[in-house]
C-alpha cells in the first residue's frame, strides 16, 4: 500500500476519538466490543460503530461473525501499521 494511502487512512482514523481509541484498546489482542468500551470508557454501541468503520477500512477483523454475542475483534496487518502511527 501506497504511504498517500496509509495517511488518508490515517487521517480518517485520527479524526475520530472513539475509531483511534478503539483500534488502540485492541491493539495485538483478541477483544470484545464490551471489553473495548469499558477500557475506553465509552457506551459499547460507540464502540460498535467504530469497529464498524474500522471494519470498512480493512484495519480490524471479527474472527467469529457467525455468533451474535461475544463476537472478537482483532487488529489486521494494516491496522496495526496504523497504531503505529497514531
Amino acid at each position: 500500500m501506497e504511504e498517500k494511502e496509509i495517511f488518508k487512512i490515517l487521517g480518517y482514523v485520527k479524526i475520530s476519538p472513539y475509531r483511534t481509541n478503539t483500534l488502540k484498546s485492541i491493539g495485538d489482542e483478541l477483544k470484545m466490543p464490551s471489553e473495548i468500551a469499558k477500557e475506553i470508557n465509552v457506551k459499547t454501541s460507540q464502540v460498535s460503530t467504530a469497529l464498524s468503520d474500522l471494519k470498512k477500512k480493512n484495519l480490524v477483523l471479527c474472527i467469529n461473525e457467525e455468533v451474535r454475542k461475544g463476537r472478537l475483534y482483532k487488529c489486521t496487518d494494516l491496522g496495526k501499521k496504523i497504531i503505529k502511527e497514531l
